[in-house]
């Protein structure tokens, strides 16, 4: 059951967020570049090229929000992804159907979580976000272990339930409260996934109950579910529905919505995530370098309105 409107404006106006390290304004980084995880091509793709991708919804998603975006590639030495991650300003894991144990996806993913936790235990802030299977790697990093459940929510739209803690989250203290109602109230979040952190699975494991704040929640009718969270030390956001769907994916199918509402929340959500990364000073050694990473350098393939995604950057 969603808040009433009493909570959904004590949300809003809530401003008592701590943060976990005072950056002032006259030092933030007015130009991040945030580096996007590719992964192994999906099964059957028709238009796959190379070994992997990255959907495009994400490069533009950040890139509404004033970030650039350097792709991630599988298949490159420890020592390149080390050189990467001091080379930008966050980390963006996408959604995606990859195993979370075995893929390269996984092992880039830990080779990053693992240097960012290192970061800001150095109290150089290093912020990570999980979108989807994002979410459920992060989940599996944390807890050294799967617990995901298979849950009814392959395409679906729904509202979100705010738990007490969403009160003084850092992710939802800036959201208007007009638009923290409709995410309460209508089903205006796109939910592409079938396998989810049940409520459950979360409080019984003491390591993700210590590291993980839960913001909001969800049900498919059987099982309730971790829909957003942040860690409770590091700057660590993940939610496990789309937010870059709404105004940059436009497959028709059940659980796309392209509200003013949903819109909205995309670009707040980007909005907080990109503002994370401007906390963040890493720069690449040169602007020769810079220039080679970014993804202006590759072209996305457009595979149509039936395909998963409209548009997708792919790599050797």
């Amino acid at each position: 059951m969603s808040p009433p409107f009493a909570v959904v404006a004590v949300l809003a106006a809530c401003l008592c967020g701590v943060p976990l390290l005072v950056v002032c304004s006259d030092h933030l980084n007015y130009r991040p570049i945030i580096g996007v995880l590719a992964q192994e091509n999906i099964v059957g793709d028709p238009h796959a090229q190379g070994s992997s991708y990255i959907a495009a919804s994400y490069v533009k998603y950040l890139e509404s929000a004033g970030a650039r975006v350097v792709p991630i590639r599988i298949h490159q030495t420890d020592e390149e992804y080390e050189k990467i991650f001091h080379s930008i300003n966050g980390l963006l894991l996408p959604g995606g159907d990859v195993d979370l144990e075995t893929s390269q996806f996984s092992r880039l993913s830990k080779i990053f979580y693992d240097l960012a936790i290192k970061a800001n235990d150095a109290s150089d802030y290093f912020p990570i976000w999980g979108t989807c299977q994002g979410l459920q790697q992060m989940t599996v990093l944390t807890s050294n272990k799967n617990l995901l459940t298979l849950t009814d929510t392959k395409a679906v739209a729904l509202p979100l339930t705010f738990t007490p803690a969403s009160q003084n989250s850092r992710l939802f203290k800036t959201f208007p409260g007009s638009l923290l109602q409709s995410l309460s109230e209508d089903n205006i979040t796109s939910n592409f996934h079938s396998w989810s952190l049940s409520l459950q699975n979360y409080s019984r494991n003491v390591k993700l109950k210590r590291f993980y704040k839960i913001l909001t929640t969800n049900t498919d009718g059987r099982r309730e579910f971790v829909s957003t969270m942040e860690a409770y030390h590091y700057p660590f956001y993940a939610v496990q529905w789309h937010p870059e769907k709404s105004p940059f994916e436009w497959v028709d199918k059940p659980g796309m919505v392209h509200s003013a509402a949903s819109v909205r929340a995309s670009f707040y959500t980007a909005h907080f995530f990109v503002s994370e990364a401007m906390k963040n000073h890493h720069k690449f050694s040169s602007a020769s370098e810079e220039e080679r990473a970014l993804i202006y350098n590759y072209s996305p393939v457009f595979t149509g309105l039936d395909g998963i995604f409209v548009q997708n950057y792919y790599f050797d």
